[in-house]
């Protein structure tokens, strides 16, 4: 099964660890890109989330391609657009699989193709009222 969701609202990556599990798949691995204070030496004071109108079948088509493993259980991909505040999650990544390695490996390549394939930019309003676009998540 998999479940991709873009949202403004908060993603909560219990919730998606829930999704995929199943009493037939023994891992699940998740991860979460949360809203830090900081980057490159600045505070973030806030940080905003723009999408393209194709970003949903993007993330859909992204995840498909790559949870194509017979191994694998369920997958479940979300980000976030709009404003996020610090210390929430923008991205969470859950994978459940017969077996640790699989999940891993798909969790851990989920997370780099959706940030280099997903049209998403962020702009990050730092605390000296200077502010910077980065073309991906």
């Amino acid at each position: 099964m998999i479940t991709t969701l873009l949202t403004s609202d908060p993603i909560d990556v219990a919730t998606f660890a829930q999704v995929v599990q199943s009493p037939d798949f023994g891992a699940v691995v998740t991860f979460s890109g949360n809203v830090r204070n900081n980057d490159g030496g600045k505070v973030v004071r806030t940080l905003i989330y723009e999408i393209h109108p194709s970003a949903e079948q993007v993330l859909r088509d992204i995840v498909t391609e790559v949870a194509n493993d017979p191994e694998l259980g369920s997958v479940a991909v979300a980000h976030r657009y709009g404003e996020i505040p610090i210390g929430e999650s923008a991205f969470v990544v859950a994978v459940s699989a017969a077996h640790r390695g699989p999940a891993l490996a798909t969790c851990s390549l989920l997370v780099e193709e959706v940030k280099a394939r997903l049209p998403i930019w962020k702009h990050q309003l730092f605390a000296d009222g200077t502010d910077e676009w980065v073309n991906s998540a």
